[in-house]
């Protein structure tokens, strides 16, 4: 059932996670009512998300030297 957890997220993954709650916390604090934090989740998540495709979208390609 937890299967589907044990890899790595890729950025766009964190990228959602990090932006819903900081969105949620900044709809919160500006509008103080559930509304503000779930417009707040959303927008941030959707936010975090590009942000996270685009940081996905340029390391494909390039290999890591250790």
């Amino acid at each position: 059932m937890l299967g589907g957890c044990a890899h790595r997220p890729n950025n766009a993954q964190l990228g959602t996670g990090v932006g819903a709650v900081a969105g949620g916390f900044l709809g919160d604090a500006l509008f103080g009512s559930t509304l503000g934090t779930v417009g707040g989740a959303a927008a941030g998540a959707l936010i975090g998300n590009q942000m996270g495709q685009n940081s996905d979208g340029n390391h494909r390609g390039h290999r890591r030297h250790r």
